[in-house]
């Protein structure tokens, strides 16, 4: 028996904002007492967001008012009582109120999308990195969604990228527990809240990147074997050695703070390919044999280390970078974004899909139609 993807739901907030807007706002969010940016430091930021590959990115934070474009009044110009913008705690606060909402849409498009009501639902499991609250915004998703009292709950917290991945892990092991359950899996970042007020490079990348949405899946033991349900055949998990200060996301007093080193790249370009060639080999599999790919796109550097250590051909990587461009980096809920694709498409072979997270760690499954 193996656990398939049986319903896939994805969502985004209503506004959205063009990356060249972006990177004029964030001309003007930087620390208290810091002088404007010079006309070579402008140049250097609107080079980072136009090489970022994202086109347009979506944000709980943009408001839409009459006669007026989209715009947003949470991030203002530093002062100060707020050198370095928001506290945590107004992030946070705005992260209770907004991440229920967006989760409840994906979740209904999950369950609609699998044919099945939220009382056949044993089990939710819910992803993020980007907030706390408790209660969390799984008690708000079994509220809205009426799914039973006694529907059991596990929350996947601060994982990044690569933590949808680790929420299937989880979904499946439930969903063999017992056959004929039926998991809910749903993954919703607020990436846009923790923006931060620097000059940092490494900062202003992260600023240029991330976005908010929410991807979520019923997983379930199905007998169908059709491609619109692929099926989990293998997990891998893979931890670079001493890499851990190459990635991490660490709370400060002014939201997330993320850190991205150059030698990230790299890194994965050299050694992506010595750990999962023999692990899909045990399946089977050669490289060329993998139909499908969804790679994470932590930013174009990601997309392209992966292409050259595994020597894909560009078509293979085309839905990562669309999702890239149209929605930015939404973190944990973006491979779902990508994989959606490869399956609403017609799944015609196998799919590797492939994310990375502090640590630095990588995360793999490996599906079957």
């Amino acid at each position: 028996m193996r656990a398939r993807l049986i319903g896939v739901g994805l969502a985004t907030p209503r506004g959205s904002i063009l990356q060249e807007d972006a990177c004029e706002v964030a001309k003007w969010l930087r620390p208290w007492g810091t002088p404007e940016l010079s006309t070579r430091d402008q140049a250097v930021l609107q080079m980072l967001y136009r090489r970022s590959g994202v086109a347009k990115r979506h944000s709980v934070l943009l408001e839409s008012q009459a006669g007026e474009p989209t715009k947003q009044t949470f991030y203002l110009p530093s002062s100060p009582s707020q050198p370095f913008g928001p506290s945590t705690a107004s992030r946070m606060e705005r992260y209770e109120r907004e991440a229920g909402p967006l989760a409840t849409i994906a979740a209904m498009q999950a369950l609609q999308d699998a044919g099945v009501e939220p009382p056949e639902i044993d089990h939710l499991v819910t992803v993020s990195c980007t907030g706390f609250c408790a209660p969390g915004f799984d008690l708000q998703l079994m509220q809205s969604l009426g799914m039973p009292l006694s529907t059991g709950r596990t929350h996947i917290g601060f994982m990044g990228c690569h933590a949808l991945l680790n929420g299937l892990r989880v979904a499946e092991a439930l969903a063999l527990r017992a056959p004929g359950s039926k998991v809910l899996l749903c993954a919703t970042e607020l990436c846009s809240l923790h923006h931060q007020y620097t000059t940092h490079p490494e900062q202003m990348v992260a600023n240029a990147l991330f976005a908010d949405g929410s991807a979520a899946a019923v997983i379930g033991v199905e007998e169908n074997e059709s491609h619109h349900s692929p099926a989990m055949v293998s997990h891998r998990t893979q931890r670079i050695e001493a890499s851990e200060d190459w990635m991490s996301w660490r709370i400060g007093d002014h939201g997330f703070q993320m850190t991205l080193s150059p030698k990230v790249p790299m890194a994965i370009a050299e050694g992506i390919g010595g750990w999962l060639e023999p692990w899909l080999r045990e399946h089977g599999y050669r490289f060329d044999q993998i139909a499908h790919w969804a790679v994470h796109p932590g930013g174009p550097k990601i997309l392209q280390a992966v292409s050259e250590g595994l020597s894909l051909p560009e078509s293979h990587l085309e839905a990562s970078r669309e999702v890239l461009s149209q929605y930015g980096n939404m973190s944990s809920p973006t491979l779902l974004f990508i994989m959606e694709r490869w399956v609403r498409r017609g799944m015609v072979g196998p799919m590797v899909a492939i994310g990375f997270g502090p640590g630095l760690v990588a995360e793999a499954t490996l599906f079957a139609p």
